[in-house]
C-alpha cells in the first residue's frame, strides 16, 4: 500500500488539514505530522536553537510542539519512517493561497520543499479564498482535485525530476463554478511596505504584520498561477529550490569584469 506524509503551517487542528488526510486514506496509508499551532509565513525555516518535541495524539497522527511545517517532514521521516520512506509528501490544504512570489513566504510550500530535499516526491496544496468562501464552500473541492493529482501520481509516477516540487492552488469556487486544472507558471505580483503600528495600554510602541494584498497587472498574470485561480481554475505550478537565474550569469560576469 502507498504511503503519505501530510503536514502543513495552519497547525494539527486545521480543517484542511483534517479533511484531506480523511480523503487520501481512500488510496494511501497517511501519516500526519503538524505544528502545534499556527506557523503562516515561516517559509522553509527549520528550528534549530530549541529542542522539538514529536507528541503521538492518535495512531499515525502527531503534532510537533512548536515546529515548523519543514521540521514536521524532517522529524517526521526520521521518526517514523526509518525503514520505508512515504511514496509522497503532502503539505496542506492551506487556508488561503500560495502564489506568485508568496510562495517564497509559505509555510505550505516550506514543507513541500523539505520533503523533495529528501528526495521524496512533494506537492503543496492551498485553498485561495475570497470573502467568505471558505466557510460557504470548504475543502470538497480541494480533497476532489488533490487526490485526481495523487491518483495520477501513483499510477503514472511522479513528473518532476529531483528538487523539483507541486505547487496546486484552488479557486474560491463551488464546485459547479470550476473549470477544471491548469499547469501555470507563478505570476508575479506586487509588493509594498505595510505593518499596524499601535501602542499597548503603557504607550509602548509595537507592530503587527501580516496583512496581505492581492495587488497584481491582470494583463501581465493571464497565463500564471493568479490568473488561473482567478478565473475559476485550479493552478498546478512546478517549483524548483534551484534559486540561480541562469540568464543573467553572462550579464553579472561583464558586470564584474567592468
Amino acid at each position: 500500500m502507498k504511503e503519505i506524509l501530510i503536514t502543513n503551517d495552519d497547525g494539527f487542528e486545521a480543517k484542511g488539514l483534517l479533511e484531506l488526510a480523511k480523503t487520501l486514506k481512500s488510496v494511501a496509508k497517511v501519516t500526519v505530522v503538524a505544528p502545534s499551532e499556527e506557523k503562516s509565513a515561516c517559509a522553509h525555516s527549520l528550528t534549530l536553537t530549541k529542542p522539538l518535541r514529536l507528541i503521538e495524539l492518535a495512531p499515525n497522527f502527531y503534532k510537533l510542539d512548536d515546529g515548523t511545517p519543514a521540521d514536521c517532514v524532517l522529524l517526521g521521516l526520521f521518526s517514523l519512517f526509518k525503514d520505508k520512506m512515504p511514496d509522497l509528501i503532502i503539505s496542506g490544504i492551506n487556508h488561503g493561497g500560495n502564489l506568485a512570489e508568496d510562495i517564497t513566504y509559505s509555510g505550505t510550500c516550506g514543507g513541500a520543499m523539505e520533503g523533495v530535499l529528501q528526495g521524496i516526491p512533494s506537492l503543496a496544496v492551498s485553498q485561495f479564498y475570497d470573502g467568505d468562501s471558505m466557510e460557504k464552500y470548504g475543502f470538497d473541492l480541494a480533497c476532489e482535485v488533490t487526490l485526481k493529482i495523487v491518483k495520477k501520481i501513483f499510477e503514472k509516477n511522479y513528473p518532476l525530476p529531483r528538487k523539483k516540487l507541486l505547487n496546486l492552488n484552488i479557486p474560491a469556487v463551488p464546485k459547479e463554478n470550476y473549470n477544471g486544472l491548469k499547469v501555470v507558471p507563478a505570476g508575479e505580483k506586487e509588493y509594498y511596505l505595510d505593518a499596524k503600528r499601535c501602542e499597548n495600554p503603557r504607550g509602548v510602541e509595537y507592530y503587527w504584520l501580516g496583512k496581505m494584498q492581492m495587488n497584481f497587472d491582470r494583463n501581465k498574470n493571464l497565463n500564471s498561477d493568479l490568473g488561473a485561480v482567478l478565473d475559476g481554475f485550479a493552478s498546478l505550478t512546478p517549483i524548483t529550490l534551484n534559486l540561480t537565474e541562469e540568464k543573467e550569469i553572462s550579464n553579472l560576469k561583464e558586470w564584474i569584469k567592468g
